[in-house]
């Protein structure tokens, strides 16, 4: 089952959102965007919004930088593997939270306007009921990493790190997960999940991000004076 879940399921997860991503776009362009709710209903949506939208842009920054960087990056820079250990778990308090809180409310939401409800796909709703079982069990996750800095142990989370580079590496190997707590696996399990269901839920706006538009020129504005005879 390890070696399932941990050595094959993380490629069929990337190789669907990688392809379903690309098929979607190429096929279902009108599909292509975030169905905002918010034409439904303005009420109750700016709060958990944005709560949601920068809880899960620092969560995903995070596990990106602390994930896939070089545990001996990490030590020539001079951060220590329990700094590294503290920092995460502070930064996966506050910003977990902080994600948390919008995603739930933007599920209740979801369930109980009954406007928001009407309109509302299927995927929709698991997608935002499956963003929050994530997020709480990577919230879950922290007594145990709190639990092993305060031993001085960061076996873990160099053991989680080396294996999403052994992934990234094409080269899983389930093997250094072998005796990490299952509040771990678990919590892993749904975030590949997450990438599995990107390409058929509203999560594929996130592609179309507006980068360029930080850098765009000015606009610039001019009157037409028309004269009247």
């Amino acid at each position: 089952m390890l070696k399932f879940f941990y050595g094959v399921y993380p490629y069929i997860a990337l190789t669907v959102f990688i392809l379903g991503s690309l098929l979607r776009f190429d096929r279902e362009q009108y599909t292509w965007k975030s169905d905002s709710s918010q034409l439904m209903s303005k009420k109750g949506i700016w709060l958990p919004s944005n709560l949601f939208h920068i809880g899960i842009l620092a969560i995903f920054g995070g596990h990106f930088v602390g994930l896939l960087t070089p545990h001996s990056l990490f030590l020539s820079l001079g951060i220590s593997d329990m700094t590294h250990q503290y920092v995460a778990i502070y930064a996966g308090s506050v910003f977990g939270t902080i994600c948390f809180l919008g995603a739930f409310m933007l599920w209740l939401r979801r369930v109980t306007n009954a406007r928001v409800w009407a309109t509302s796909r299927r995927m929709d709703v698991f997608i935002i009921s499956w963003l929050v079982a994530t997020v709480m069990l990577g919230l879950a996750t922290i007594p145990f990493s709190w639990g092993h800095a305060s031993h001085g142990d960061p076996g873990v989370m160099i053991a989680l790190a080396t294996w999403v580079q052994s992934v990234v590496g094409l080269a899983a190997n389930p093997e250094l997960l072998r005796g990490v707590e299952p509040i771990f696996l678990v919590h892993m399990f749904f975030g590949m999940t997450v990438f599995l269901l990107f390409p058929f839920s509203r999560l594929v706006h996130v592609w179309s991000v507006p980068i360029g538009y930080l850098g765009r020129a000015y606009q610039i504005m001019r009157r037409k004076h028309v004269t009247v005879r």
